[in-house]
Order: structure tokens, then sequence, then C-alpha cells
């Protein structure tokens, strides 16, 4: 019988398993919440973005200013490529 758990945990009997596997509770949370969920599929990967070949420069550009990338702004589009790929 599992543990009474927070209302949050939306399968407890899958938690408890993941936690005697050693996952972490946060990390057994979510799965057993994702896996309870009948439309999400956490084994499944997410969405396919195209490859940044596809991107304008100026899509890279607006990326890798997103995740920090310094002198993205005398980068060509394929330094700009280069530098997301390698963050």
């Amino acid at each position: 019988m599992s543990k009474d758990h927070a209302p949050s945990i939306k399968d407890p009997d899958l938690y408890e398993t993941l936690r005697d596997k050693g996952y972490s509770e946060e990390k057994a949370a979510r799965i057993s919440n994702a896996k309870a969920n009948p439309d999400m599929h956490p084994s499944e990967k997410g969405g396919k973005a195209p490859p940044y070949e596809d991107w304008t420069k100026a899509e890279l550009y607006e990326r890798a200013q997103e995740i920090g990338i310094d002198g993205r702004s005398k980068m060509t589009k394929a330094e700009l490529i280069d530098a997301l790929r390698s963050h």
C-alpha cells in the first residue's frame, strides 16, 4: 500500500516505485503525474524543430541572444549555428 502523498501526486503507486528505484522526489512526481495524464506521453520525444540550417540568420541571432552567446553580433550564419550547437 502506498504512503499518503500530497494531492499533487496523481499516481502514488508509480511514485513510490520510482522513489524505491532511487529517483528524486521531483522526478518521480513529474513522471508519475505525466503517466497519469492521458494527454501526456513522457516516454515519447517532444516536437521536432527544423534544423538550424533552415533558420534565418535573424532567427539564429535571436536564439543566440536568448541563451547569452557572446560575440553573436559579428558572427556569420554558419558561426551562429556552430555556437548554438556547442552551447
